[in-house]
């Protein structure tokens, strides 16, 4: 089945200000032998090509996305996706396909979740697969607050080096396991 979407610039860019961080990080994690984290290609079937500028012009995405990367740390498999939103007040669910998928990954012991940054207030959450799925099952809300994030998720500081400090928080949802 394909899921037709028009591939342009706008659209393939989204997000990526907090996958640049993430890809940092995770390059960070390789080179000092901390974690094996990888970001997951996007399956594209590519229809038209201009060839005289080496671009692709056309194209559909051939399925919907899983999340956005995956590896493992200390003998764990862990996944997860990088989410942006510009409100300044709450992070809307929409990806139902996703959340499908965090429900596997929990049933099958890996651990998943979600790194969102709210671009406009200049803050990065880990927002646990567990916790996502118990919030949507527990509300009929098609958006989280942004409180929920302050009281319940993890706040992720940007720094040097590692950019973005995710696997000092893998280690506590480790100790929850």
């Amino acid at each position: 089945m394909n899921y037709r979407t028009n591939f342009n610039s706008s659209f393939a860019n989204r997000g990526m200000a907090l996958e640049n961080d993430i890809n940092e990080t995770n390059k960070y994690y390789r080179e000092y032998d901390i974690a094996l984290v990888y970001k997951k290609p996007t399956p594209i079937r590519i229809t038209k090509t201009n060839y005289q500028n080496m671009r692709v012009t056309d194209g559909f995405f051939e399925c919907p996305s899983t999340l956005d990367y995956n590896g493992v740390y200390k003998g764990y498999y862990i996944e997860f996706d990088a989410k942006e939103t510009r409100s300044k007040t709450s992070f809307t669910i929409n990806n139902n396909h996703q959340i499908e998928y965090i429900k596997k990954v929990i049933k099958h012991g890996g651990i998943v979740f979600l790194i969102v940054r709210f671009t406009l207030l200049d803050k990065n959450y880990i927002l646990k697969g567990k916790d996502l799925i118990q919030f949507i099952d527990s509300n009929d809300r098609k958006s989280i607050p942004l409180s929920y994030f302050e009281e319940n998720c993890y706040k992720i500081d940007i720094k040097y080096a590692p950019r973005l400090d995710y696997i000092k928080y893998v280690d506590k949802m480790i100790k929850e396991l």
